[in-house]
């Protein structure tokens, strides 16, 4: 009979064993969350005793790394971006949340302008964020509403219950160092041996891939309906907090018309319209860039922006902030931040 502990097998397991408890002693911070797939409202907030908060990749969550105070200073306008990888940006510095701080000095007014956007993050998760950042005393909230990335929000939501209890079967898929490989064989390996059609259906933090192989007016309309649904739970929840709220909708440049493109929205501009009031604006992309002779040097691809678009709607969330500070019920802190809290 041959013995089952070999030297072989005895050793795979010590460099296993190893292996987890160097990730979990020297990587507990980074893996925290890791398997609640952006549904743990703390991954990726290092809240720290000197009462400074950190955001750094972890639990799905690959945010711009930044440094703020917890409370918010005096006299300071303090701004929050949530959305996917088109606020995200191309770079931290060449995207609209760092751009709308350095505008808001330009008007004189002291802000903090974070940017919480994350790529591939659909209306579910992004809601998520935003419970999380109402703790952090914002001035302003801007959501940039978008309703592609439904498909790696579903995914990611089953993930993160594939193996949550605790039977047998799912022994070796709490082990840190399995669930990656797990991972990683249905991203890198078996994804790889899929037709190209499937994977464009199904591409993951590639929304204009994923937008191209699904045109089914069904899915689209399933896309919007839930964006709607989640914008409306969104106002009620910024509401509830007394946070002004900015809702961005998002618009595609599309190939095609009397132009030779057009702008897609799929209807998002109408239902954030009706979502404005009391403490809550709007503003769509489409109406910043239709203004142009030819917005399209301005876009990367048919959703993503370019530096310069980024500026361009950095200029006109300021605009809009100062037009419309009444209705946001902001003119008090604008008026505090532009006297340095005096």
């Amino acid at each position: 009979m041959k013995r089952l502990f070999t030297p072989a097998f005895l050793f795979a397991v010590l460099l296993l064993s190893l292996g987890e408890l160097g990730a979990h002693l020297f990587f507990a911070k980074d893996i925290s969350g890791r398997f609640e797939y952006g549904y743990n409202p703390d991954a990726g907030f290092d809240v720290r005793t000197d009462g400074t908060v950190h955001l750094f990749r972890a639990g799905g969550r690959r945010f711009h790394r930044q440094t703020f105070p917890r409370q918010r200073p005096p006299g300071t306008f303090r701004v929050f971006v949530i959305g996917d990888s088109v606020p995200r940006g191309p770079s931290f510095k060449g995207a609209y949340p760092y751009l709308l701080g350095e505008e808001l000095e330009r008007h004189h007014i002291r802000a903090e302008s974070v940017n919480m956007a994350l790529p591939g993050y659909g209306a579910r998760r992004c809601q998520v964020v935003l419970r999380k950042a109402l703790e952090f005393e914002p001035s302003l909230i801007i959501l940039h509403v978008n309703d592609s990335n439904k498909y790696e929000d579903e995914r990611e939501y089953r993930r993160s219950l594939e193996f949550k209890s605790w039977h047998p079967r799912n022994w070796p898929m709490k082990v840190f160092i399995f669930r990656r490989l797990y991972e990683a064989k249905m991203e890198k390996v078996f994804w790889r041996l899929l037709p190209e059609q499937i994977r464009l259906k199904f591409a993951v933090n590639d929304p204009d891939a994923q937008l191209a192989a699904n045109p089914d007016p069904k899915e689209v309309q399933a896309r919007v309906r839930l964006a709607q649904e989640t914008t409306a739970e969104n106002v009620a929840l910024a509401r509830e907090h007394h946070v002004p709220l900015l809702i961005i909708t998002q618009c595609r440049l599309m190939p095609g018309g009397p132009r030779s493109y057009h702008f897609e929205t799929h209807g998002l501009d109408a239902l954030d319209r009706s979502l404005a009031g009391d403490g809550v604006a709007w503003l769509s992309m489409k109406s910043v860039f239709s203004r142009l002779p030819d917005p399209r040097p301005y876009f990367a691809d048919t959703g993503h922006m370019k530096e310069p678009g980024h500026l361009l709607m950095a200029k006109a969330i300021v605009h809009k902030i100062l037009q419309d500070e009444q209705q946001l019920g902001l003119a008090a802190l604008i008026r505090q931040a532009k006297n340095g809290g005096g």
